[in-house]
């Protein structure tokens, strides 16, 4: 499993690009573009912090619910009476097995079920902090049409910078598994 599987981990660009996103940052935008663009990147962390955790949490008490679930049914197996034999219609008998301790809760699934459902919690969680966080950037920047209309030519240079350069970087290594390291 990647570290880029959860939304909490996942790193930012490779530096070159960072630095070309700066300098667009810096001549193609004016000082309140960059504070809404900051305003709206500072939300996304947040928002994906509060879902991982509130997924995490879900995850931990959905795993505690089902454990309970599991434990009340293996006591209400135990303490109703079972038949001990079958009778077949030649008159023969057979002895049916005890599965009792075979249904017993165990450790290690009380392990397993905590491991998964709070994984599974903190994945879906982070996902949809993520979702919203893009939702709530996205309002940010829109707030303001001609700072959104200069955001948006902002990013088309950036954009096609970026295409120059993977461009070129083909051009000098001959070919595209040069650019993505086969």
């Amino acid at each position: 499993m990647s570290a880029d599987s959860l939304a909490l981990t996942r790193k930012n660009a490779s530096e070159d690009i960072s630095k070309l996103a700066e300098e667009h940052l810096q001549h193609d935008l004016n000082n309140s573009d960059r504070e809404s663009l900051t305003s709206a990147a500072s939300k996304i962390p947040r928002h994906v912090t509060i879902g991982s955790l509130v997924g995490l949490g879900l995850g931990i008490f959905l795993a505690f619910r089902i454990r309970s679930a599991r434990t009340k049914m293996f006591n209400a197996f135990r303490t109703v009476e079972k038949p001990t034999h079958v009778k077949f219609a030649d008159g023969r008998e057979e002895a049916i097995p005890d599965i009792t301790p075979l249904t017993k809760p165990s450790i290690l699934g009380d392990v397993a079920a905590y491991f998964l459902f709070s994984s599974g919690g903190l994945f879906l969680g982070g996902e949809a902090g993520l979702l919203t966080g893009y939702a709530s950037a996205s309002r940010t920047i829109s707030k303001d049409p001609e700072s959104k209309a200069r955001i948006e030519r902002a990013f088309r240079r950036f954009r096609a910078d970026v295409l120059r350069k993977e461009a070129d970087a083909i051009d000098e290594k001959r070919g595209l598994s040069g650019v993505l390291g086969l």
